[in-house]
């Protein structure tokens, strides 16, 4: 037996006898308590040995200690694990819309591009730029006085026709007692006949002349067509406009009460699009990027367009709404919810409740144990700040609807008041 305190093979013991020594007598530690030091003895048939290295007597006494540490630790159970604090809502059930979420734009009922219809200078703008204006209100006002002096050269030549019109059926009279009297040929009364006819078209070319030299000067005072607000316009006073198709624009008009709102579907939601249209007619809510998912103004469906687009696949459809606070603006993006129908029954969450895993969407269900089951589902459509489940929950169940990262599947969980989150912040704060 190799003597105690000796380490591994080759190594020096901690305490060595002479090789003509008896065999080992037992040994004790012993510790003087000289100043502190703890010294290790060897008794040897009465005689003292050498101490050993205070460093192999620390190792010892740690490696002692953690070895009654670990039969401690054997001993003890292991911790369990608190319940995790989460907050719960129970399922609910009730009737929602099917519908099809869509970007859209507005736009305007009625665009006019005013143009003239004579050419002149403007002498008088009769509105402020975006005002509102009503069908017949005056805007512009061209220089009349040329198309007053052609209305009077054109009233001129009417009269003096219809004197020779007149003259000439006098003529014919006259001639028409001759020829029964034979005091006159046949030739002269069909010339006095003649000259009736020509003196009457010129009357009616006369008359033409006129309607044509008032219309001229009614043109001079250029009018709303439509009720609509104004825009910018486009020229000031003393500009000279020309009439025609390739005309000054002066101004552009909007009506903007009722507004459209023009959006798209793709070609795979037409068809569920034209059964709804079979069975009722369609509703469409339209809201503003900064309104709320409940706010916006609900319209009806007046269009669907004839053909699919052939570069993308989508059909343009078009919802009229009442705008008389002009509350949409042309040209504004708009989002559109089509209303298609309603599901009945339908069984609705939070939204907060259901969270997405490599295997799809779930929600940790809280069973009457306080344990959460993590349940796969299958998601329906957004209600709201609800979402509805299409399968996986029934109506009544409690879902985690927070505190999802301290959640593990069969742990136990403990629901938490509604905002006691908040207080507890506050109460730190």
């Amino acid at each position: 037996m190799d003597p105690v305190g000796a380490s591994a093979e080759g190594a020096r013991p901690n305490c060595v006898a002479p090789e003509t020594a008896p065999p080992l007598a037992p040994f004790s530690l012993r510790v003087p308590g000289k100043r502190g030091d703890v010294m290790n003895v060897c008794s040897i048939h009465g005689r003292r040995a050498r101490p050993a290295p205070r460093h192999l007597t620390v190792v010892a006494a740690l490696g002692l200690l953690g070895a009654a540490c670990a039969r401690g630790d054997a001993a003890a159970p292991p911790p369990e694990r608190p319940p995790a604090a989460v907050a719960v809502a129970s399922a609910i059930e009730r009737d929602v819309f099917v519908y099809l979420d869509e970007i859209g734009k507005t736009s305007a009922r009625e665009v006019v591009t005013v143009r003239p219809q004579v050419s002149g200078p403007i002498t008088a703008i009769h509105f402020s730029d975006g005002a509102d204006v009503k069908r017949g209100d005056l805007l512009f006002t061209i220089d009349p006085r040329p198309y007053r002096a052609q209305l009077d050269a054109a009233g001129a030549a009417l009269a003096q026709n219809e004197a020779s019109v007149r003259l000439a059926r006098t003529e014919l009279a006259r001639a028409e007692q001759l020829l029964r009297s034979e005091a006159t040929t046949q030739q002269d009364h069909d010339a006095r006949k003649s000259a009736v006819a020509v003196g009457e078209a010129q009357v009616r070319a006369s008359r033409a002349a006129v309607a044509t030299a008032r219309l001229n000067l009614e043109y001079c005072s250029i009018r709303s067509p439509i009720d609509g607000r104004t825009g910018q316009r486009q020229v000031d006073l003393g500009n000279v406009v020309t009439a025609g198709s390739g005309g000054t624009a002066l101004l552009v008009i909007q009506r903007l009460d009722p507004v459209y709102a023009d959006f798209t579907v793709s070609e795979n939601d037409l068809s569920p699009v034209q059964r709804a249209m079979a069975e009722a007619r369609l509703v469409a809510r339209v809201r503003l990027p900064d309104e709320p998912e409940d706010g916006g103004r609900q319209g009806a469906l007046t269009f669907v367009d004839n053909a699919v687009q052939a570069g993308t696949g989508t059909v343009r459809l078009r919802a009229t709404l009442a705008n008389g606070d002009h509350r949409y603006w042309p040209g504004r993006f708009v989002k559109v919810r089509l209303v298609l129908g309603t599901q009945r029954n339908a069984v609705l969450v939070p939204a907060t409740a259901p969270q997405v895993s490599a295997k799809g969407p779930f929600v940790y269900v809280v069973r009457k144990d306080s344990t959460a089951e993590l349940r796969p589902v299958r998601l329906g459509q957004r209600q709201a700040e609800l979402v509805a489940i299409a399968e996986g929950v029934a109506a009544g169940e409690q879902v985690i609807t927070g505190g999802h990262l301290a959640v593990t599947p069969g742990g136990k969980v403990q629901a938490r008041e509604p905002g006691a989150r908040t207080a507890q912040a506050r109460s730190a704060r």
